[in-house]
C-alpha cells in the first residue's frame, strides 16, 4: 500500500498561493477535502494529492513517492509569497462506509470511504478491486509524472480538476483538451483473462500497439488504451484483454 506523507502550507498567501498552481478550485475547501494535481506548464502531470482544510493552514496530503519532488517544486514556485510550506509527522487513516465525526469524504467518489488527519486507526485504504471498479488512477502507476495528461486519467469525472477556476499551471493545454478536442487515449476498464506485469504493453489481434496495461485485480484492470484500437479482444503479453464499456 502506498504510504503518505503531510506538508502544512501556512501564511496570508496560503490559499491564492495554491490557486494559482493547481488543477482544482482551493475554495472547495469550505466543503472539505479537495483533490487535485500539479502539472508541468505543458499541461502533464507531475503530482497529485489532497487538500486538507485545518486551522490556519492546508494541508497536502501526498503520497511518500512524491513528497520530496513536490515540496522542492513548491519551494521553487513560493518566490516572495507569505507562505511556509513544513512536513509533518502525521498518519492517514482510511475506512469505509459513513464518514465519522472528525474526518473527509473522499472527493473522487463515495465507494472510496473518508480520510482523517487526526491520530485515529486505519481501517484500511481503497483495494485494488475498488479503483479499478471505479476508473481511479494511482500514482506511479497508472499516473506517471511528466507524461500523463490529467483528462485521459479521469481527473475530470473524480472531481479533480476546475474548469472555471481561472489560470493555474499547465491550465491552457487541459482547457484546450476539454473544449476542442476528443480524447482519442485514456484510462479505461478492462476484463484480463491472464495475467502480465503491469507496464505490459497491449496489442491488437493484428499486432498494432493499442495501449498500456497496469493495476489488475479479480479478473479487471486498468489500461490506458488508444480507443480507436481498443475493439475486441487485445493482448497483454500471454494475457488476453477486451475493453470494458462503461
Amino acid at each position: 500500500m502506498d504510504t503518505r506523507k503531510i506538508i502544512s502550507v501556512t501564511g496570508s498567501d496560503r490559499e491564492d498561493f495554491l490557486q494559482n498552481l493547481v488543477t482544482n478550485d482551493v475554495g472547495r475547501l469550505a466543503d472539505g477535502l479537495v483533490w487535485t494535481a500539479l502539472l508541468t506548464p505543458q499541461g502533464k502531470y507531475l503530482a497529485d494529492f489532497f487538500l486538507v482544510p485545518a486551522e490556519d493552514a492546508i494541508l497536502i496530503d501526498v503520497s511518500d513517492g512524491q513528497a520530496a519532488s513536490l515540496l522542492q517544486r513548491l519551494t521553487m514556485y513560493k518566490l516572495r509569497a507569505d507562505v511556509t510550506l513544513t512536513p509533518l509527522d502525521l498518519e492517514v487513516a482510511h475506512g469505509a462506509g459513513p464518514v465519522p465525526d472528525g474526518a473527509f469524504a473522499d472527493p473522487r467518489h463515495p465507494a472510496l470511504g473518508w480520510r482523517a488527519y487526526d491520530g485515529r486507526a486505519d481501517d484500511g485504504a481503497p483495494s485494488e478491486a475498488l479503483r479499478i471498479e471505479h476508473l481511479v488512477p494511482e500514482s506511479g502507476i497508472e499516473l506517471v509524472a511528466n507524461e500523463s495528461y490529467p483528462l485521459e486519467m479521469n481527473f475530470e469525472a473524480l472531481n479533480g480538476v476546475d474548469f472555471r477556476k481561472g489560470c493555474y499551471v499547465g491550465q491552457e493545454v487541459t482547457a484546450r483538451m476539454k473544449h476542442k478536442t476528443e480524447l482519442k487515449k485514456g484510462l479505461a476498464r478492462v476484463q484480463i483473462e491472464g495475467a502480465a506485469p503491469a507496464g505490459t504493453e497491449i496489442v491488437t489481434e493484428d499486432g498494432k500497439p493499442a495501449g498500456v496495461l497496469y493495476s489488475q485485480a479479480g479478473g479487471k484492470a486498468l489500461a490506458y488504451l488508444r480507443f480507436d484500437r481498443a475493439r475486441g479482444p487485445m493482448r497483454a503479453g500471454d494475457a488476453v484483454v477486451t475493453q470494458v464499456e462503461t
